[in-house]
């Protein structure tokens, strides 16, 4: 997801030498590896493009201790392996030695997922978008299928809510600031809780934005990085990806609602959520680097993080983002 690696490492990475990589997948894998080991930008996890003795790709994903119970991972492993049955195009991870898809390299829990390649694109064309679409409503009609009991709710008085807390006992917000960030992000999470009540939640993807779809040409795209997969409503995978706000991207919203719609139908009413979802973001993406200076001693997410600019316009964002969700603007068109 992120541009560049992270400028320190939590300490139960600081053992993960190229040797013990290597010992760790053979090992798992029941074969050998050539002497490749490269790493991957990743900030949360370790990840590592491997190779075996025949030449075939691998992505070692090491898992930061603390962020995923060993249940959390393996009901990730659960939605991909049923999504790649169904020919969905993800990419699930390969079985390990003695058991399942989960390794241990002492604390550290490890996935193994064969390399597919891929890039981003940055603009769809409409058929582009109608592809998306219906990638998401396949796999969200695997995602309604079953539910996963360790994952998280994406909901404002759940995840929000403990986004706050957090950042709140992090200790990175100026004093002066904290108690006006609380009052906002509090208003906001009781202002829009009302709207996620008695909705359709499913697994999802939790993470839906550009960066985490390949384009392969002549194939269809490929949807990765599954480590936020949550419990939410289905429109939280579609709005990340429209190239603005609902009233400036309608046509791309319809576009993508129709190719969905191929597979799965889809609540047009709960178009009225992207707005609070955004906000929700906004507060998550503090929460995120949060834990990055907390966990790992420093970030290079935001050069600023932590500081009284960053504090008092992410102030600034969530009041204009309540004010924008109490007057309610609508999309152009029919979208709802």
């Amino acid at each position: 997801m992120a541009p560049h690696p992270p400028i320190s490492s939590h300490p139960a990475f600081h053992g993960l030498t190229p040797e013990r990589i290597l010992e760790a997948v053979e090992t798992a894998l029941g074969s050998a590896c050539t002497n490749l080991c490269r790493p991957c930008n990743s900030y949360i996890n370790r990840v590592y493009e491997l190779a075996d003795n025949e030449g075939n790709g691998l992505i070692a994903k090491f898992y930061r201790p603390g962020r995923w119970s060993p249940q959390m991972i393996l009901e990730e492993h659960d939605f991909l392996r049923q999504l790649a049955d169904e020919e969905i195009p993800v990419v699930a991870p390969l079985p390990l030695r003695p058991r399942g898809t989960i390794g241990q390299c002492g604390p550290i829990s490890f996935a193994v997922f064969p390399k597919r390649g891929g890039r981003s694109v940055d603009e769809f064309n409409e058929e582009q978008w109608l592809g998306v679409g219906r990638l998401l409503g396949r796999m969200h009609m695997v995602g309604a299928r079953n539910r996963a009991a360790h994952r998280q709710h994406l909901h404002p008085a759940v995840t929000t809510a403990a986004q706050v807390a957090y950042i709140q006992k992090s200790g990175l917000v100026p004093g002066d600031l904290l108690s006006p960030y609380t009052r906002a992000a509090e208003k906001l999470i009781a202002a829009i809780t009302p709207l996620f009540e008695g909705l359709e939640t499913i697994r999802i993807h939790g993470d839906c934005h550009t960066g985490n779809l390949l384009y392969r040409p002549g194939a269809s795209f490929l949807l990765i990085d599954f480590d936020d997969m949550v419990i939410g409503p289905p429109v939280q995978d579609l709005w990340m990806l429209l190239p603005g706000r609902l009233e400036d991207a309608s046509l791309e919203a319809e576009l993508l609602i129709e190719g969905y719609e191929t597979f799965r139908f889809f609540a047009r009413s709960t178009l009225r959520l992207i707005e609070p979802l955004r906000a929700m973001r906004f507060i998550h993406y503090s929460a995120w680097c949060a834990h990055q200076v907390v966990e790992d001693g420093a970030t290079a997410v935001v050069p600023d993080f932590g500081s009284t600019t960053y504090w008092r316009a992410e102030i600034d964002d969530l009041n204009d983002q309540l004010q924008r969700i109490e007057q309610g603007n609508r999309p152009a068109g029919n979208l709802w």
